[in-house]
């Protein structure tokens, strides 16, 4: 296979104090990340309040003329919600509404289920609110509208978490309900400003100046298609002020900010994950992807570290890169990650599986240093539902054929026998699918789901 090195690009450096040393280990890293193709975007890393490290690596679009550089702003996905959970607690700090006012008090235009909504329930993610079966591209008013069609709920408000664009939408709308104003407008009054965060704006159009375009694994430009509003763009600079506005108690009180940051089990809260110890924050994280963007940041309060992630070519390694930062400034051994094989593979498979397939063969017998094979079968299961998901069942087939000949364990093995059988149904071959089904039990007898598809499959 054909290999080639993009150049290594340096574009902003900033050493508070002298740790040359460490700089010198981040760098590597991060130059070793950007070299294998894990990471294109920018990266921060603060200690006790000063910026030591500030890099740019790679390019601002898929042209590859343009050289990243700080103040490139990005697309930070579901970080956007922080913003929407504040807004909420601030309002509810001025004494505009309750965390257990429902939803019907705000908008009585929404059927009776509204009724047993409350608002703790919509900035926790456990409403019950169903996603509506729109396309990408769906606006909020569509989505509201679709709501007032609604007749029941999905579950029990409280009972489960489901983090949807559904809820969000719904956030957005109550805060410019109550604020009297549009979101974006309130947000930069009331967050944005406070927290000097001078270069964050709502909405910035993606093809505007000194914004980051996203492009895949393959170089090709991700379109963009959401049409909700309210998604905040921004550089790494400014999501470090962000973190350092909200812990340092600039924008909430302290006990909005704990109760904000309380989370449903097995779910996020508003602020992602945060670990308390009595009423002190100790640690506080939050990763979201949008159409190939991809961000994230890390804050140890105890111990004045943050960490920043920002990237217009997702690889699903900014934790991973987390991880090793965090192990180079406690003086810790650390290992550089690998390039994920999901992201290798599903792209390619989709346009052509058997081109795909070829390519997964030559990685599997040169490129083990490259790319990450430490959960191969997963990696090939997830290709295989990315193209289920896009009714490419014929190809699925194929792509699960190749996972279920390796030496993995009994559980997933099965699993990729009853993937395979969920195809064949869907492609209505019922022969076909039973043998799968039956073969997914055979490996792993506690397989209820096959178990159940059989018993559906022989009754009709």
């Amino acid at each position: 296979m054909k290999r080639f090195l993009l150049p290594f690009i340096l574009l902003f450096s900033t050493v508070a104090f002298g740790q040359d040393t460490l700089v010198l280990k981040l760098d590597s890293l991060m130059r070793t990340a950007f070299v294998r193709g894990i990471f294109n975007g920018n990266v921060l890393v603060a200690n006790k309040g000063d910026v030591i490290y500030e890099r740019s690596f790679g390019f601002a679009d898929t042209s590859k003329k343009t050289l990243l550089k700080p103040n490139y702003r990005f697309d930070v996905g579901s970080i956007s919600k922080e913003f929407n959970g504040v807004a909420i607690m601030l309002l509810r700090e001025r004494g505009r509404l309750s965390l257990t006012d429902s939803l019907a008090k705000f908008f009585p235009e929404l059927p009776a289920w509204a009724a047993k909504v409350k608002v703790q329930h919509l900035i926790n993610y456990t409403s019950g609110i169903p996603v509506p079966g729109l396309p990408d591209g769906t606006n909020d008013q569509l989505i509201f509208e679709s709501l007032r069609e609604l007749k029941e709920l999905k579950a029990v408000p409280g009972s489960i978490y489901n983090y949807s664009f559904v809820d969000v939408s719904l956030q957005r709308r109550l805060i410019e309900k109550l604020a009297g104003m549009p979101y974006a407008a309130f947000i930069k009054k009331n967050l944005l400003i406070p927290a000097g965060m001078a270069e964050s704006e709502i909405d910035y159009p993606i093809d505007a100046p000194f914004m980051a375009r996203a492009f895949d694994g393959m170089g090709k430009a991700t379109p963009y298609l959401a049409g909700t509003k309210g998604w905040l763009r921004l550089p790494a600079r400014d999501l470090y002020r962000w973190t350092q506005a909200l812990h340092g108690g600039l924008l909430l009180k302290p006990q909005s900010l704990k109760a904000l940051s309380e989370n449903f089990p097995g779910g996020e809260s508003s602020l992602g994950t945060v670990v308390y110890e009595g009423n002190s924050m100790i640690w506080h994280q939050h990763q979201g992807s949008n159409y190939n963007y991809e961000a994230a940041f890390y804050s140890h309060l105890a111990d004045g570290i943050t960490i920043v992630l920002m990237t217009n070519n997702q690889q699903m390694k900014v934790w991973p890169l987390k991880t090793a930062i965090l192990d180079i400034l406690y003086h810790r051994p650390f290992t550089i990650p690998k390039k994920s094989l999901y992201l290798g593979l599903r792209d390619r498979m989709l346009l052509n599986v058997e081109d795909g397939l070829n390519f997964y063969h030559q990685l599997r017998a040169k490129e083990q240093q490259v790319y990450d094979f430490s959960f191969e079968i997963g990696d090939l299961i997830s290709t295989a539902k990315y193209l289920q998901r896009r009714n490419k069942h014929h190809d699925a087939i194929l792509v699960l054929g190749e996972a279920v000949k390796l030496n993995a364990k009994p559980v997933d093995l099965s699993y990729g026998h009853e993937l395979m059988g969920m195809s064949y149904q869907s492609l209505n071959d019922k022969p076909n699918a039973l043998k799968q089904y039956h073969q997914a039990i055979a490996i792993y007898p506690a397989n209820k789901n096959a178990a159940n598809m059989i018993q559906q499959l022989n009754k009709q």
